[in-house]
Protein backbone atom coordinates (compact mmCIF):
# COMPACT_ATOMS: atom_id res chain seq x y z
CA UNK A 1 0.00 0.00 0.00
CA UNK A 2 1.37 3.68 -1.02
CA UNK A 3 -1.19 5.71 1.22
CA UNK A 4 -1.95 3.57 4.13
CA UNK A 5 -0.06 1.69 6.68
CA UNK A 6 -1.21 -1.10 7.92
CA UNK A 7 0.04 -3.22 10.87
CA UNK A 8 -0.90 -6.00 13.67
CA UNK A 9 -0.71 -5.44 17.49
CA UNK A 10 -2.60 -8.51 19.23
CA UNK A 11 -6.07 -8.59 18.02
CA UNK A 12 -5.94 -4.81 16.75
CA UNK A 13 -5.36 -4.14 12.78
CA UNK A 14 -3.63 -0.56 13.05
CA UNK A 15 -4.65 1.40 9.99
CA UNK A 16 -2.25 4.43 9.75
CA UNK A 17 -3.46 7.40 6.78
CA UNK A 18 0.17 7.51 5.61
CA UNK A 19 0.98 10.71 3.13
CA UNK A 20 1.93 12.80 5.89
CA UNK A 21 3.84 15.67 3.15
CA UNK A 22 0.29 15.88 1.60
CA UNK A 23 -1.21 16.74 5.56
CA UNK A 24 -3.21 13.37 4.49
CA UNK A 25 -5.46 14.63 2.27
CA UNK A 26 -7.23 11.85 0.89
CA UNK A 27 -7.10 11.06 -2.73
CA UNK A 28 -8.89 8.11 -4.36
CA UNK A 29 -5.79 5.67 -3.85
CA UNK A 30 -5.98 6.73 -0.93
CA UNK A 31 -9.86 5.41 0.10
CA UNK A 32 -9.32 2.30 -1.60
CA UNK A 33 -6.33 1.69 0.77
CA UNK A 34 -8.49 2.19 3.18
CA UNK A 35 -11.16 0.43 1.82
CA UNK A 36 -9.27 -2.42 1.59
CA UNK A 37 -7.66 -2.49 5.44
CA UNK A 38 -10.99 -2.30 6.33
CA UNK A 39 -11.74 -5.53 4.50
CA UNK A 40 -8.83 -7.37 5.44
CA UNK A 41 -10.15 -6.35 9.30
CA UNK A 42 -13.51 -7.58 8.79
CA UNK A 43 -12.22 -10.92 7.10
CA UNK A 44 -9.85 -12.17 9.56
CA UNK A 45 -10.93 -13.90 12.14
CA UNK A 46 -7.70 -13.39 14.90
CA UNK A 47 -8.62 -9.33 14.31
CA UNK A 48 -11.13 -8.05 16.28
CA UNK A 49 -10.89 -4.24 16.74
CA UNK A 50 -9.62 -1.45 14.20
CA UNK A 51 -7.61 1.53 14.94
CA UNK A 52 -7.92 4.48 12.47
CA UNK A 53 -4.77 7.04 12.89
CA UNK A 54 -2.41 9.28 10.87
CA UNK A 55 0.87 9.92 10.64
CA UNK A 56 2.85 13.49 10.82
CA UNK A 57 1.52 16.60 12.85
CA UNK A 58 -2.16 16.49 11.28
CA UNK A 59 -4.93 13.85 10.41
CA UNK A 60 -6.08 14.50 7.47
CA UNK A 61 -6.46 18.42 5.53
CA UNK A 62 -10.16 16.50 3.84
CA UNK A 63 -10.34 15.53 0.47
CA UNK A 64 -7.35 15.69 -2.59
CA UNK A 65 -10.59 17.61 -4.66
CA UNK A 66 -8.64 17.38 -7.85
CA UNK A 67 -8.54 13.75 -8.17
CA UNK A 68 -12.00 13.73 -7.12
CA UNK A 69 -13.45 15.85 -9.58
CA UNK A 70 -14.00 13.76 -12.00
CA UNK A 71 -15.88 11.21 -10.21
CA UNK A 72 -18.14 13.29 -8.14
CA UNK A 73 -18.98 14.94 -11.27
CA UNK A 74 -20.51 12.11 -12.61
CA UNK A 75 -22.58 11.55 -9.43
CA UNK A 76 -20.41 8.76 -8.34
CA UNK A 77 -17.33 7.67 -5.08
CA UNK A 78 -14.52 6.80 -6.93
CA UNK A 79 -13.88 3.04 -8.41
CA UNK A 80 -12.81 1.17 -5.34
CA UNK A 81 -11.13 -2.72 -5.55
CA UNK A 82 -12.90 -5.27 -5.78
CA UNK A 83 -11.78 -6.81 -2.05
CA UNK A 84 -12.50 -3.17 -0.33
CA UNK A 85 -15.20 -2.10 2.31
CA UNK A 86 -16.69 1.47 2.30
CA UNK A 87 -14.51 3.18 4.75
CA UNK A 88 -17.65 5.88 5.53
CA UNK A 89 -20.15 2.97 6.02
CA UNK A 90 -22.73 4.40 3.64
CA UNK A 91 -23.08 1.14 1.75
CA UNK A 92 -24.50 -1.16 4.31
CA UNK A 93 -24.15 -4.09 2.65
CA UNK A 94 -20.33 -3.64 2.34
CA UNK A 95 -18.79 -1.56 5.78
CA UNK A 96 -16.85 -2.84 8.87
CA UNK A 97 -18.79 -5.00 11.07
CA UNK A 98 -15.83 -4.83 14.11
CA UNK A 99 -15.19 -1.58 16.33
CA UNK A 100 -13.33 1.12 15.45
CA UNK A 101 -11.24 3.15 17.36
CA UNK A 102 -9.38 6.39 16.10
CA UNK A 103 -7.07 8.75 17.12
CA UNK A 104 -6.80 12.17 15.79
CA UNK A 105 -4.64 15.38 15.72
CA UNK A 106 -3.84 18.34 14.55
CA UNK A 107 -6.18 19.26 11.59
CA UNK A 108 -9.50 17.17 11.26
CA UNK A 109 -11.47 18.56 8.51
CA UNK A 110 -14.21 17.02 5.99
CA UNK A 111 -13.50 13.46 5.58
CA UNK A 112 -11.75 13.33 8.59
CA UNK A 113 -15.00 13.81 10.22
CA UNK A 114 -17.05 11.52 8.53
CA UNK A 115 -15.04 9.15 8.91
CA UNK A 116 -15.45 9.64 12.77
CA UNK A 117 -19.02 9.76 12.44
CA UNK A 118 -18.42 6.01 10.82
CA UNK A 119 -16.07 4.69 13.42
CA UNK A 120 -17.26 3.65 17.10
CA UNK A 121 -14.90 5.32 19.46
CA UNK A 122 -12.88 8.47 19.40
CA UNK A 123 -9.68 9.80 20.55
CA UNK A 124 -8.54 13.65 20.19
CA UNK A 125 -5.46 15.53 20.57
CA UNK A 126 -5.94 19.08 22.44
CA UNK A 127 -4.70 20.43 19.60
CA UNK A 128 -7.20 18.97 17.15
CA UNK A 129 -8.67 21.29 14.68
CA UNK A 130 -12.29 20.33 12.91
CA UNK A 131 -14.23 21.47 9.92
CA UNK A 132 -16.55 20.73 8.15
CA UNK A 133 -15.86 23.22 5.45
CA UNK A 134 -17.26 22.32 1.89
CA UNK A 135 -19.73 24.84 1.95
CA UNK A 136 -16.76 26.71 0.89
CA UNK A 137 -15.62 25.58 -1.47
CA UNK A 138 -19.00 25.56 -3.20
CA UNK A 139 -20.01 22.00 -2.26
CA UNK A 140 -21.85 20.00 0.38
CA UNK A 141 -20.56 17.23 2.62
CA UNK A 142 -21.91 13.56 0.78
CA UNK A 143 -19.42 11.43 2.95
CA UNK A 144 -21.80 10.85 5.86
CA UNK A 145 -21.94 14.12 7.98
CA UNK A 146 -25.13 15.66 6.61
CA UNK A 147 -26.84 12.34 7.70
CA UNK A 148 -24.74 11.31 11.74
CA UNK A 149 -23.25 14.77 12.78
CA UNK A 150 -26.80 15.79 14.63
CA UNK A 151 -27.45 12.22 16.02
CA UNK A 152 -24.11 13.46 17.64
CA UNK A 153 -24.11 16.83 18.06
CA UNK A 154 -28.16 17.57 18.81
CA UNK A 155 -29.94 19.59 15.28
CA UNK A 156 -29.02 22.46 16.38
CA UNK A 157 -25.58 22.36 16.82
CA UNK A 158 -25.14 20.38 14.15
CA UNK A 159 -26.41 23.01 11.77
CA UNK A 160 -24.38 25.72 13.62
CA UNK A 161 -21.22 24.02 12.20
CA UNK A 162 -22.58 22.39 9.22
CA UNK A 163 -24.45 25.66 7.83
CA UNK A 164 -21.17 28.01 8.96
CA UNK A 165 -18.03 25.81 7.81
CA UNK A 166 -16.95 27.23 11.19
CA UNK A 167 -13.62 25.43 12.40
CA UNK A 168 -13.67 24.32 16.11
CA UNK A 169 -11.48 22.49 18.94
CA UNK A 170 -11.35 19.42 20.47
CA UNK A 171 -12.87 20.86 23.88
CA UNK A 172 -16.00 21.39 21.99
CA UNK A 173 -15.75 17.84 19.75
CA UNK A 174 -15.89 16.65 23.27
CA UNK A 175 -19.13 18.80 24.24
CA UNK A 176 -20.54 17.81 22.09
CA UNK A 177 -20.27 13.76 21.56
CA UNK A 178 -17.72 13.85 19.03
CA UNK A 179 -14.78 12.71 20.78
CA UNK A 180 -14.86 10.67 24.01
CA UNK A 181 -11.66 11.56 25.09
CA UNK A 182 -8.94 14.24 24.88
CA UNK A 183 -5.03 14.03 25.65
CA UNK A 184 -2.35 16.01 24.93
CA UNK A 185 -0.41 15.97 21.82
CA UNK A 186 1.18 12.94 21.04
CA UNK A 187 -0.72 10.87 23.30
CA UNK A 188 -3.81 10.18 21.10
CA UNK A 189 -2.61 6.93 19.58
CA UNK A 190 -1.39 5.20 22.26
CA UNK A 191 -4.62 6.24 24.21
CA UNK A 192 -6.89 5.02 21.56
CA UNK A 193 -4.49 1.30 21.12
CA UNK A 194 -5.16 1.11 25.04
CA UNK A 195 -9.08 1.29 24.38
CA UNK A 196 -8.42 -1.04 21.02
CA UNK A 197 -7.10 -3.42 23.08
CA UNK A 198 -10.13 -3.25 25.86
CA UNK A 199 -12.37 -3.97 23.28
CA UNK A 200 -10.54 -6.95 21.86
CA UNK A 201 -10.32 -8.55 24.52
CA UNK A 202 -13.65 -8.99 25.66
CA UNK A 203 -15.86 -11.59 23.70
CA UNK A 204 -15.64 -11.01 20.35
CA UNK A 205 -19.42 -12.85 19.84
CA UNK A 206 -20.63 -10.41 22.07
CA UNK A 207 -19.00 -7.43 21.26
CA UNK A 208 -20.13 -8.02 17.35
CA UNK A 209 -23.99 -8.72 18.14
CA UNK A 210 -23.60 -5.35 20.83
CA UNK A 211 -22.50 -3.28 17.84
CA UNK A 212 -24.74 -4.36 15.39
CA UNK A 213 -27.83 -4.36 17.75
CA UNK A 214 -26.95 -0.19 18.69
CA UNK A 215 -26.44 0.03 14.93
CA UNK A 216 -30.36 -0.78 14.16
CA UNK A 217 -31.70 0.75 16.65
CA UNK A 218 -29.69 3.74 15.36
CA UNK A 219 -30.69 3.27 11.78
CA UNK A 220 -34.08 1.24 11.99
CA UNK A 221 -35.72 2.44 15.09
CA UNK A 222 -36.22 0.41 18.40
CA UNK A 223 -38.89 -1.57 17.29
CA UNK A 224 -36.39 -3.85 14.72
CA UNK A 225 -33.68 -3.49 17.33
CA UNK A 226 -35.69 -5.38 20.02
CA UNK A 227 -37.02 -7.80 17.76
CA UNK A 228 -33.17 -8.85 17.07
CA UNK A 229 -32.90 -8.85 20.70
CA UNK A 230 -33.22 -12.39 21.84
CA UNK A 231 -32.95 -14.69 18.59
CA UNK A 232 -29.30 -12.95 18.47
CA UNK A 233 -28.22 -13.99 21.97
CA UNK A 234 -29.42 -17.64 21.35
CA UNK A 235 -26.52 -17.66 18.88
CA UNK A 236 -24.31 -17.15 21.35
CA UNK A 237 -25.34 -19.68 24.39
CA UNK A 238 -23.96 -22.26 23.32
CA UNK A 239 -20.32 -20.95 22.61
CA UNK A 240 -17.29 -21.44 24.10
CA UNK A 241 -16.53 -17.63 25.16
CA UNK A 242 -19.81 -17.95 27.33
CA UNK A 243 -18.31 -21.01 29.19
CA UNK A 244 -15.27 -19.22 29.35
CA UNK A 245 -16.88 -16.32 30.90
CA UNK A 246 -18.75 -18.10 33.38
CA UNK A 247 -15.79 -20.46 34.45
CA UNK A 248 -13.52 -16.92 34.98
CA UNK A 249 -16.21 -15.53 36.85
CA UNK A 250 -16.50 -18.46 39.32
CA UNK A 251 -12.33 -18.78 39.40
CA UNK A 252 -12.06 -15.16 39.17
CA UNK A 253 -9.50 -14.53 36.96
CA UNK A 254 -9.56 -12.97 33.36
CA UNK A 255 -11.37 -14.40 30.83
CA UNK A 256 -9.35 -15.67 27.41
CA UNK A 257 -11.66 -15.59 24.70
CA UNK A 258 -11.53 -17.44 21.71
CA UNK A 259 -13.94 -15.80 19.58
CA UNK A 260 -15.81 -19.19 19.10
Amino acid sequence: MERVAVDIDGHVLTVGLNRAEKRNAVDPLMFGELGQAFARLEKDPDLRCGLLYAHGEHFTAGLDLMHWAEPLSKGAFPEMPDDALDPLGLDTANRLTKPLVMAVQGTCLTIGIELMLAADIRVAAKNTRFGQIEIKRGLYPVGGATLRLFQEFGWGNAMRYLLTADEFGAAEAYRLGLVQEMVEPGQQFERALEIAQRVAARAPLGVYATLASARLAREQGMEAATARLLPDLMRIMPSEDLQEGLNAFLERREARFSGR
